[in-house]
């Protein structure tokens, strides 16, 4: 990926951020995503779970659902998803389905993550038609997101009373974001795994620092 390249993924994925910084202010779990197709983007959404009480609602549903209603489904054939969190199983299970051309995002998803994180859905050689995925864009952005969301949802439980001096940290460990799950070192999984940050269990969303 040259600079000029990187530059306009890296305005996308911008938009993406705003969108969880919106989702961190409705008090729901701060992914966000646009989905762009021939350099315009044609969709955005963010977590809504907890506001509508439904595990489905991630950001990448609600942002095809809005697309669907005004374009036919063909268009994700040529059509790039930008999202802050590497998508949870079901999400990539059903940009797969869906035919969406690539993905890129932010930081990945340790425990839920089906782009490379936990599994591979979107090389699976025995279902529909694979996908590229692109990951690290603006990591320590999303990362920070993520943790913000978990130091406000301790801060607001009242106990354990430990909870209430949570702080945030926002030191983030390097990492070769370009390399899948199965090529870290031993040693690189124990660390991440140590330092993971669970957000939401209803949101399916971690984080690995």
């Amino acid at each position: 990926m040259d600079d000029e390249e990187r530059k306009v993924h890296e305005g996308f994925m911008r938009e993406a951020i705003k969108m969880a910084e919106l989702a961190l202010v409705s008090d729901e779990t701060p992914v966000g995503c646009v989905f762009v197709h021939d350099g315009v983007i044609i969709g955005r959404g963010m977590n809504e779970t907890n506001r509508t009480l439904n595990g489905t609602r991630h950001a990448e549903f609600v942002a095809l659902a809005g697309i669907l209603s005004k374009h036919p489904i063909s268009i994700l054939k040529e059509t790039d998803l930008y999202v802050t969190v590497e998508p949870c199983v079901m999400c990539a299970s059903m940009l797969r389905q869906y035919g969406i051309r690539k993905v890129y995002f932010g930081c990945w998803n340790e425990r839920f993550g089906g782009t490379g994180g936990v599994l591979n859905i979107h090389s699976d050689p025995s279902v529909d038609k694979p996908y590229p995925v692109h990951g690290g864009i603006f990591r320590e952005e999303a990362i920070l997101l993520l943790r913000k969301f978990y130091v406000q949802e301790n801060e607001k439980a009242p106990e354990p009373k430990q909870k209430r001096t949570r702080e945030l940290k926002t030191e983030i460990n390097p990492m070769d974001v370009h390399a899948p799950k199965s090529m870290k070192s031993e040693a690189e999984k124990a660390k991440m795994k140590a330092e993971k940050v669970q957000v939401n269990g209803t949101a399916n969303r971690t984080v690995t620092t």
